[in-house]
């Protein structure tokens, strides 16, 4: 089954595959030269990625630090732009290190081309990765 081409669609089906765990599918929905980046990260922490395999590597491991279980109000805005997104969701689950709960507030602005993510503005709450079993991106923190 072809991934969905429009914005939202697109961005709903990833979900789903973060969800199910199925990182290599995740990725497969990212153009190559697609740029994924945190404004908000901390220091030590990956600011931007660069292109589909650099959003690989930082997403291999997630699913053995952050077990999601749902992303309940998930609110998607379209923009004057029809290729871009704002994206309001919260995403929940549980860290697999500690067992603490996972609850993660974001806000992302999203743009699709040809059915591929190539931009991915991820504002996250920083604060959140203090906890113990957060870290999945080897930062030097």
């Amino acid at each position: 089954m072809p991934a969905p081409t429009s914005p939202a669609d697109l961005f709903r089906h990833s979900l789903r595959l973060l969800l199910d765990k199925d990182i290599p599918a995740w990725v497969a929905l990212w153009a190559e030269d697609g740029v994924m980046e945190f404004p908000f990260a901390p220091d030590g922490w990956p600011r931007r990625l660069e292109g589909k395999e650099a959003v690989a590597a930082y997403m291999r491991h997630y699913p053995d630090h952050i077990d999601l279980h749902d992303f309940p109000e998930l609110r998607i805005h379209r923009t004057t732009d029809p290729e871009t997104i704002v994206i309001e969701m919260r995403g929940i689950g549980r860290l697999v290190e500690s067992d603490a709960p996972f609850d993660m507030t974001y806000i992302a602005v999203v743009t699709v081309r040809d059915g591929h993510f190539t931009s991915y503005r991820d504002y996250w709450n920083p604060l959140a990765v203090q906890e113990p079993g957060a870290d999945f991106t080897g930062s030097s923190r």
